[in-house]
């Protein structure tokens, strides 16, 4: 079983910058996806941004250019840096590990961005 412990939400207005991050514990292969989605009131769940365990990453379009996506793969933690950030980037963010056989997720962390 993998647990997966995000912090760094919080409130900020237009053009702030935040930075999560997410511990990942328990029996993980250390060949594996993590990343971080998002869901905002009303919406479907969103993928932000991925990066494997050898560095690859994957960002949604609306982020390029003002996320930054890394990873410590000795202390099994994903980070996401949010930067030049927007109202429309409100909402929980889930960080995800997934090992190629299934997903496991967090409990979430609200980003409020106000205009």
């Amino acid at each position: 079983q993998v647990q997966l412990v995000e912090s760094g939400g919080g409130s900020v207005q237009a053009g702030g910058s935040l930075r999560l991050s997410c511990a990942a514990s328990g029996s993980m292969s250390s060949i594996n996806t993590m990343g971080w989605y998002r869901q905002a009131p009303g919406k479907q769940r969103e993928l932000v941004a991925a990066i494997t365990s050898a560095g690859s990453t994957n960002y949604a379009d609306s982020v390029k250019g003002r996320f930054t996506i890394s990873r410590d793969n000795a202390k099994n933690t994903v980070y996401l840096q949010m930067n030049s950030l927007k109202p429309e980037d409100t909402a929980v963010y889930y960080c995800i590990l997934n090992n190629g056989v299934r997903g496991y997720w967090g409990q979430g962390t609200q980003v409020t961005v106000s205009s």
